[in-house]
């Protein structure tokens, strides 16, 4: 399977020289990496090329470098049920670029690209309805960033007396934030089911 990467990737970079910036193998599956601007249409060659066929696009995600000066690596997978293989496409790029959308060429990329900006906070140029798809339209920050506090920065609960939904700053009390560090069987009174044999 290796060898058959290895020639589909070198096939790729010498049909694609101006887009392809490098390729690799990693976890058994051809990584290809390419530049932002030539993303579209590379994307289109994938699904069209009789040597790729790659016509099934899998997810798009995106992967957070806080200390990259390109802080993002937008990350694209497509399935080639014809050629039983699959790639991996990644492009890296800073904080404030846009990424090309890749509607026109495959449809479903529809609710990706809005999955990714509602949780990374990366712009598509191009989507014609980016909008939040996972949390609330006014919800503040983006929570797959690095830099997002695991806590949030507001509780929501529904108010009985006030019969809506209330918004609310986190607050943590003392006692959720003290640690013993100790393990769950350090200190348990109580024997789990087995340990009755090691005595």
């Amino acid at each position: 399977m290796s060898k058959a990467l290895q020639e589909l990737g070198g096939y790729i970079e010498t049909k694609q020289s101006d887009a392809v910036i490098g390729t690799a193998i990693a976890f058994g599956e051809l990584t290809v990496t390419v530049a932002t601007t030539a993303l579209p249409e590379f994307i289109r060659f994938l699904k069209t090329d009789e040597t790729c066929r790659f016509s099934t696009l899998v997810d798009i995600t995106a992967v957070d470098y806080p200390e990259r000066r390109a802080r993002f690596e937008v990350v694209y997978h497509f399935l080639s049920m014809y050629r039983n293989q699959r790639i991996r496409v990644k492009t890296a790029i800073r904080e404030e670029t846009m990424v090309p959308s890749i509607i026109e060429v495959h449809r479903s990329a529809d609710w990706f690209e809005r999955e990714v900006f509602d949780m990374f906070g990366i712009l598509f140029s191009g989507h014609p309805d980016l909008r939040r798809i996972l949390t609330d339209y006014g919800f503040r920050g983006h929570p797959l960033r690095k830099d997002f506090p695991t806590t949030g920065y507001v509780e929501v609960r529904y108010d009985e007396a006030a019969k809506r939904v209330v918004y609310e700053p986190v607050k943590l009390v003392q006692d959720y934030r003290q640690f013993d560090f100790m393990s769950p069987w350090e200190g348990a009174n109580y024997i789990l089911p087995g340990d009755e044999r090691a005595k």
